[in-house]
């Protein structure tokens, strides 16, 4: 597919002068090809010539190729063409894979952003686990890729946190991560319904920026503060390793919020944030936007202008070319003010500065969770439930194949939506599930392992066949319906093989892990009507499909490794 699109590229620029990148798909079903194209549609108005009539001074290119109203080309492959591009795809994998969109270039991707003094949440394991598929599509594309984390680890939340905690004076030997995740809703209720208590988090939200910032200790606040945040840090680095997640990168708000509020009263000079009853905010409402504050009346910076700390502090340290920020959907327009304001005076880092969101992760039942109202699902929660799924209906215990589940289950789902997560349907052996490919991964092994070790080292080694005629057919028709029905899903099981780069490279510039999900799926369907239809071990076509095992093995083993996904020995 990707040879007829860069021929097609070439005899477009040939015969009409046009740079023009068209795109080539497999070929609808009712349609005799393999692949199809509508660029005669696109070119019409540019080459002023009717689709149908450019379509057939395109098709006089391409010896196999039939169009279509209203302007469709189509194309078919030859078995012999299918083989050489299997062979290539054998021989050196990681050249017919290999994409360099950003070879050389620095990519810090920002994503879970969990606040010390508050535990993780099901929005932030998902989060975690598509902001880490991004970073690997990242690198598979030649990037150099920093994985931060940006958390506050001072804030309105840790003052409602330690208000509840001070009112039980607490063991600090003996406080955990549970007894801080109780008083933060117990502070955010006492902040909301209580005049008095929402003073004094107020003036303890002032006082805890200070110990922060002049690394204040032997108070009881700020002992029960660098406990706190002590353990958070700690909570946080043991989850992330038990999802196999490592970050290069910690961003505590602390460190970025004072470069935040020099940049902030810089622009207040110079115009582009405005005083307002004693704070200093951003007029989003020029630009159609919400208008926010920056710094607080009492002279503390907010959540906004510490992100624009933490724009300038990326920058400092990595001079960046590409910035990915991955939040939830309900920071959209938040982030969108932020960003607004720092274009006005550093709009080059904006525009090298990309913002994904995504929806709420919901049980069956739709019930959306708030770790302010305290009925939200922990993090730890949905491993825990996907492990106990796992084991009920399998017996099994296997921590890879219950994190498969875990991270298919969400990394299936095109970003931006709200995602139900069925723990039942994720572990599931069949349907789009990441079990399911995991076991025809091990069944792909079992085939090659089948295989006589004298013909696999031969297969490994180089061309099944080197007679180019002897290789002309995909396994040659002999007999009947069961060779027909054989060759059909040969060929069916190659061409999904050689869409593998395309998907890659639209994974790679659209930040989109759902494609590479879904065209795995895809692939494991392929491959099974291949595995009921074309036997391999004994079989006279043997070198021939177990070729096509071993690069689909290749694909499936690749695919995975960018969804943060390892292929187990056994299931």
């Amino acid at each position: 597919m990707e040879d007829i699109r860069e021929n097609l590229k070439a005899k477009i620029k040939d015969l009409y002068g046009l740079d023009f990148e068209p795109v080539v798909t497999p070929a609808p079903d009712n349609i005799d090809a393999d692949y199809s194209t509508n660029a005669p549609l696109k070119l019409a108005k540019e080459v002023h010539k009717a689709p149908m009539q450019i379509a057939e001074e395109l098709s006089a290119a391409f010896a196999d190729s039939l169009v279509t109203p209203p302007g469709f080309l189509n194309f078919t492959s030859s078995d012999a063409t299918l083989l050489s591009a299997i062979d290539q795809m054998d021989s050196d994998f990681t050249a017919a894979i290999k994409n360099d969109a950003f070879a050389g270039k620095t990519v810090i991707c920002e994503f879970s952003d969990p606040n010390p003094f508050k535990v993780l949440h099901v929005g932030h394991l998902y989060t975690s686990i598509v902001g880490d598929s991004i970073s690997r599509l990242f690198s598979y594309a030649g990037a150099n890729v920093i994985r931060a984390n940006f958390g506050g680890d001072v804030g309105l939340h840790v003052a409602k946190t330690s208000y509840a905690l001070l009112q039980k004076n607490p063991d600090l030997a003996t406080l955990t991560i549970e007894d801080i995740s109780k008083s933060y809703i117990e502070g955010t209720a006492a902040y909301d319904e209580d005049e008095q208590a929402h003073a004094e988090i107020t003036k303890l939200n002032k006082e805890i920026y200070q110990i922060n910032k002049d690394d204040i200790h032997g108070t009881p606040l700020a002992d029960l503060y660098w406990r706190g945040r002590e353990l958070s840090y700690d909570y946080f680095k043991a989850f992330y390793a038990n999802i196999g997640l490592a970050f290069d990168k910690y961003y505590p708000e602390s460190t970025v919020a004072g470069l935040g509020l020099e940049k902030v009263k810089e622009q207040l000079a110079a115009g582009v944030y405005e005083l307002s009853n004693g704070a200093v905010i951003f007029n989003g409402d020029k630009f159609g936007l919400h208008t926010r504050v920056f710094i607080n009346k009492e002279g503390v910076p907010t959540y906004e202008a510490k992100d624009v700390g933490l724009i300038f502090t990326k920058w400092a340290d990595y001079h960046f070319d590409k910035s990915v920020v991955i939040t939830a959907n309900e920071q959209l327009e938040y982030m969108k003010v932020v960003l607004k304001s720092v274009e006005q005076y550093a709009k080059d880092l904006v525009e090298k500065t990309s913002h994904l969101t995504h929806g709420i992760v919901k049980l069956p039942g739709g019930v959306k969770m708030s770790s302010r109202k305290g009925n939200f699902l922990r993090a730890v929660d949905v491993l825990e439930v996907v492990e106990e799924e796992l084991k009920n209906e399998y017996n099994s215990e296997d921590k890879k194949v219950s994190l498969a589940a875990t991270k298919y289950a969400f990394l299936k789902y095109k970003m931006g939506g709200d995602i139900i997560f069925d723990p039942k349907e994720s572990v599931k052996m069949t349907g789009n599930s990441g079990p399911y490919l995991l076991y025809s991964c091990v069944r792909a092994k079992k085939i090659l392992e089948k295989v006589v070790k004298e013909v696999h080292d031969e297969v490994l080694s180089r061309p099944f066949a080197t007679n180019e005629e002897q290789r002309s057919e995909v396994s040659p028709v002999t007999t009947g319906r069961d060779e027909r029905v054989a060759k059909e899903s040969s060929r069916e099981l190659i061409k999904k093989l050689l869409e593998y780069r395309g998907v890659l490279a639209d994974a790679v510039s659209e930040m989109a892990p759902h494609k590479v999900a879904n065209y795995l799926y895809e692939l494991a369907q392929a491959f099974s009507r291949f595995y009921e239809n074309c036997p391999v071990a004994g079989n006279e076509h043997e070198k021939e499909r177990a070729k096509f095992v071993k690069v689909y093995l290749d694909v499936m083993t690749h695919g995975l490794d960018l969804l943060g996904i390892e292929v187990p020995e056994e299931m």
